[in-house]
C-alpha cells in the first residue's frame, strides 16, 4: 500500500478539505499533522492532575480540581483544532487549513516553490514525524515551515514528485 492510499484511508473528513479546492482540482496529498502535536497539552494536563492532587491531599480543599477541568477542557481544544487540520497538496498548490472558529487557510502556488527541505529533530525520529521547510520564488511566504508532519520520508518524496515532477529512466 502506497502513501495515497494510507491516506485516503485516513482522511474521512473530505468534506473540511474538498470546499477548498477549485472545481478543476483534485486532492493528492491530503493529511493531519501527527498526533505527537497533541504532546505539550497532554502534558499539561498530566502535570495539573499531579499538581492538583498534590494541593488536594495537602489542603484538604475540593474546588482545587475546578483548576485540573481547565486543563482537561485545554487538552480539548486542542484536539479539536488537530482534527481540523489538514496539510494538503494539490496539482496547482499546497495548502495548510487550520482553525476551528476562524479557518485559515494559507496557500502557495507549486509553481512558486523553488526547495523543499526535510528537518528531523530526535523527537520527530523518535515519535515519527518531520517538519517541511519550503523556500519560495516569492518575498512573502505563507508556508516556508509545515510541522509535525507524519511518515515524513515517504511524504517528502511524495510532495517533492508533485512539486517537481517525476524522473522517467529512459530505456538505453
Amino acid at each position: 500500500m502506497n502513501l495515497q492510499d494510507m491516506m485516503v484511508h485516513r482522511d474521512t473528513s473530505s468534506r473540511t478539505v474538498d470546499k477548498y479546492l477549485m472545481s478543476y482540482e483534485g486532492r493528492v496529498i491530503a493529511v493531519r499533522r501527527h498526533p505527537a502535536v497533541l504532546l505539550l497539552p497532554v502534558g499539561v494536563v498530566v502535570a495539573g492532575l499531579i499538581a492538583c492532587g498534590a494541593a488536594s491531599a495537602v489542603s484538604g480543599q475540593i474546588w482545587i480540581w475546578w483548576l485540573w477541568l481547565i486543563t482537561v477542557c485545554y487538552l480539548a481544544w486542542k484536539v479539536i483544532a488537530w482534527s481540523v487540520d489538514f496539510f494538503l497538496v494539490t496539482e496547482h498548490r499546497v495548502m495548510v487549513v487550520n482553525g476551528v472558529l476562524n479557518r485559515n487557510v494559507a496557500m502557495m502556488p507549486l509553481a512558486k516553490v523553488t526547495d523543499i527541505a526535510l528537518n528531523r529533530s530526535v523527537l520527530g525520529r523518535v515519535f515519527g514525524y518531520g517538519e517541511f521547510v519550503m523556500e519560495s520564488a516569492g518575498q512573502k511566504q505563507a508556508l516556508r515551515n509545515v510541522g509535525f508532519m507524519p511518515y515524513p520520508e515517504q511524504l517528502y518524496l511524495e510532495v517533492s514528485s508533485v512539486i517537481f515532477g517525476t524522473v522517467e529512466e529512459s530505456p538505453d
